[in-house]
């Protein structure tokens, strides 16, 4: 019996493999498909490798990292965007599934580059309009409620790469939440959140020390410092995306 089951599971497993490897194939294929379709009808404006010609540049694009196999791109291609001089494409829903394929393959492969952040051509980042960016960080966007152009922000453009900004932009890295621990004696503790569970608050204080509380015998306020960033990022537009960046990329 254990030998029968011995040999169940390397059939299975062997299966899972092939069935992986088929899928990965149908998803290569795919993507070619998609590639000479791009090329064919949405390359001209866009660019055979959709990094942006005449139109923008998708790999920038926020429809294109929210779509699910063309349910977003799908409607842009059929219906167009006469008002910024696209014009709706007759295509089927096989090639629109192959486009979407293609699109996401590229992200894929620009995510994965080591070179993306060195030979990306500052030109293809900079498309969008510096005071519509600036209206939008002192108005709607609301960046200035927690940043300043003369204090955090101060000169950003010449400390980072433009793909650096860009990335940092849209997903901050580090650190940002910080608590006050008040404890039983009425002192807060406040610094930034270096560990938290159910049980246990640990933060690194003003002074540098490293002061670790039970969460049953303190009362802990704690702040997310990128809350603002997280829900801005579910409603920019994408020329949100460039006026935003074409203003931050003045700050030199």
């Amino acid at each position: 019996m254990r030998v029968l089951a011995g040999v169940g599971l390397i059939l299975l497993w062997g299966w899972q493999n092939a069935a992986a490897r088929q899928g990965d194939a149908d998803a290569a294929t795919a993507a070619e498909r998609g590639r000479k379709e791009f090329v064919q009808s949405c390359g001209f404006c866009h660019g055979a490798d959709a990094t942006g010609a005449r139109g923008p540049d998708l790999m920038r694009s926020p429809l294109v990292a929210h779509d699910v196999k063309g349910d977003q791109i799908g409607p842009v291609i059929r219906q167009g965007r006469p008002e910024k001089g696209m014009p709706a494409l007759p295509l089927s829903d096989a090639q629109i599934a192959d486009v979407a394929a293609f699109l996401h393959a590229r992200l894929v492969e620009a995510a994965h580059s080591a070179g993306v952040p060195k030979t990306y051509p500052v030109e293809k980042l900079l498309t969008g309009n510096a005071e519509s960016g600036k209206a939008f960080f002192n108005g709607a966007g609301g960046c200035n409620k927690c940043h300043s152009v003369t204090g955090d922000l101060a000169g950003i453009a010449s400390k980072r790469t433009p793909m650096e900004l860009e990335a940092h932009m849209l997903y901050p890295g580090g650190k940002h939440r910080t608590a006050v621990v008040t404890l039983a004696s009425g002192e807060d503790v406040k610094g930034a959140v270096e560990y938290a569970d159910d049980f246990v608050i640990a933060v690194r204080d003003e002074k540098g020390w490293y002061r670790s509380f039970r969460r049953d015998r303190v009362k802990v306020e704690i702040h997310d410092g990128l809350a603002g960033h997280r829900e801005l990022l579910s409603k920019l537009t994408q020329a949100d995306v460039h006026n935003l960046f074409a203003y931050l990329e003045t700050l030199k």
